[in-house]
């Protein structure tokens, strides 16, 4: 991006001033004369963007009051945008944009009252940069300024964007405070919601009521183990990331001002947490964990997720996702599409591994869940690296597994030393089912010492074995084991291909 080089104000100032009106910059219409001390509802209130160039150009620069800051997305793209909640329905007359050199030639004005669905005000396709000073008439909570051509090669910046109330007055329902920092903090709106995140304390209670939150939800807040965090709702109540997905400033995600992970729920070095009761769903990924350790998930619904539903990574230990429901994953991607995963493939430690050198997502436990059906890939994959965990009592519905990327069986254990036992699994579509559950060493001295005992299998006549153990020569020192145990009926072979333990 070149330095600000902003339109000369002796151009702005040759416009034609007449009887209070101002004409002549850009297309902006002619808007009559405010009250000096009409407030600009759009000061620093929260702002969500398509991208942003770098993290210290943020959208939150967009309405922070001073024009020595700017918001600047990412170049090469038309179609970007910045969004604001005004904090409650406002009847707008008027939009300020202060454009700095990369301005757009064509953008729109739109208004939304739920921040999904928008209303167009205003559009213009001959933008010449400088300040727009627009007359607009309509009514909502949110306002987006939505770009459709770049002026330049790069992308669009701005150093304000200032809304105001019709007659300049404050509206009748001002903006909303962040929610109160009590112990139960009750939210019923994205913004609340966003706020409550990013203040949470150890102990609080964050309470969603009803209803449908689209947004970006992260927090990087922990609470303490005495003292846990708490996000709870009604399975009515449901996060969805239906928003473009930006790309992280750094090469490994981190929350940045500007980039939406496309996460429904993102912890990011957030530990002892909570989360109960309520839905995700429309989003890229489910839940993902951080860096977040010691986190309960408890009776969540996750599903329509487009790549896998519920991730333990960056060395996430000691979490527990239970009495919880994951369907529909890896609806654009299903060789990603697993319900839950526990730590990272060993090609992507460069991100995830911490200083004892692989994803020490250990010891997570996975119990009571229904899984599938139309999981993509496996119900559970547990990669190289992890250790200890435990897989009881679950339910896995195989139907749906399309066999990519080696997503051909219930659970792939890469780790080592999980106890895997009481669980049920049952497939019934032919063609894309291996084995009820399988074992790989994809790292030296792993996929070693798993458990398996009391699991019931029904391979639907298409799997082959209900536990395949890829490797006996590979774990010599730490075997793999099958009891008796198990069982398992409609397969292909049989229960296992090793020796059956008593």
């Amino acid at each position: 991006m070149p330095p600000s080089l902003k339109k000369s104000w002796a151009a702005v100032c040759a416009a034609t001033l007449t009887g209070g009106l101002l004409v002549g910059i850009g297309e902006a219409s002619s808007v009559s004369a405010l009250p000096a001390a009409a407030p600009n509802l759009a000061l620093n209130r929260p702002v969500t963007v398509s991208s942003s160039e770098t993290a210290d150009l943020g959208g939150a620069r967009a309405v922070d009051g001073s024009v020595s800051t700017r918001w600047a997305s990412l170049e090469g793209s038309d179609n970007q945008w910045l969004q604001v909640d005004l904090g409650a329905t406002t009847s707008l007359s008027r939009v300020v944009l202060k454009w700095e050199a990369a301005y757009a030639s064509g953008y729109r004005l739109e208004l939304s009252d739920n921040g999904s669905t928008w209303r167009q005000v205003y559009s213009t396709t001959a933008g010449d940069g400088g300040t727009d000073d627009v007359s607009v008439s309509g009514t909502g909570r949110y306002l987006r300024v939505q770009g459709t051509k770049r002026a330049t090669a790069w992308g669009y910046s701005l150093f304000e964007v200032e809304a105001y109330a019709e007659g300049g007055t404050t509206p009748t329902d001002p903006p909303t405070d962040p929610p109160p920092s009590g112990p139960v903090v009750n939210v019923s709106t994205t913004a609340e919601l966003k706020f409550a995140l990013a203040a949470a304390s150890p102990g609080q209670t964050i309470n969603l009521a009803p209803g449908t939150y689209h947004g970006s939800f992260v927090t990087q807040r922990s609470g303490t183990a005495s003292q846990p965090i708490t996000l709870t709702g009604p399975r009515s109540a449901v996060l969805v990331n239906d928003g473009p997905v930006g790309e992280p400033t750094g090469s490994c995600p981190a929350p940045a001002d500007g980039f939406d992970s496309g996460y429904g729920l993102w912890l990011f070095k957030a530990s002892n947490w909570k989360l109960s009761g309520f839905t995700v769903a429309d989003s890229k990924k489910g839940i993902v964990l951080d860096t977040a350790t010691k986190v309960t998930i408890d009776n969540v619904y996750v599903h329509d997720i487009d790549e896998e539903g519920v991730h333990f990574r960056r060395s996430s230990a000691d979490g527990v996702i239970q009495n919880s429901t994951i369907e529909k994953t890896g609806l654009v991607q299903p060789g990603y599409g697993e319900g839950v995963y526990i730590g990272s493939s060993n090609s992507n430690f460069a991100c995830y591994a911490d200083s004892t050198g692989v994803d020490a997502s250990h010891r997570v436990q996975v119990i009571g869940n229904r899984i599938g059906p139309n999981v993509a890939a496996e119900s559970i994959d547990i990669k190289e690296g992890t250790t200890g965990g435990v897989i009881r009592g679950n339910t896995f519905n195989g139907t749906g597994i399309t066999g990519e990327n080696s997503g051909d069986s219930w659970i792939d254990a890469k780790g080592n030393n999980y106890t895997i036992e009481n669980n049920t699994g049952t497939f019934s579509t032919p063609g894309t089912f291996a084995n009820g559950y399988e074992t790989h060493n994809l790292l030296t001295g792993y996929g070693c010492g798993n458990v398996w005992r009391n699991n019931k299998s029904d391979l639907g006549g298409a799997g082959e074995y209900a536990v395949y153990v890829s490797s006996v020569s590979k774990c010599a020192t730490n075997p793999n084991v099958v009891y008796s145990s198990n069982t398992v009926t409609n397969a292909k072979k049989g229960l296992t291909n090793i020796t059956v333990t008593p």
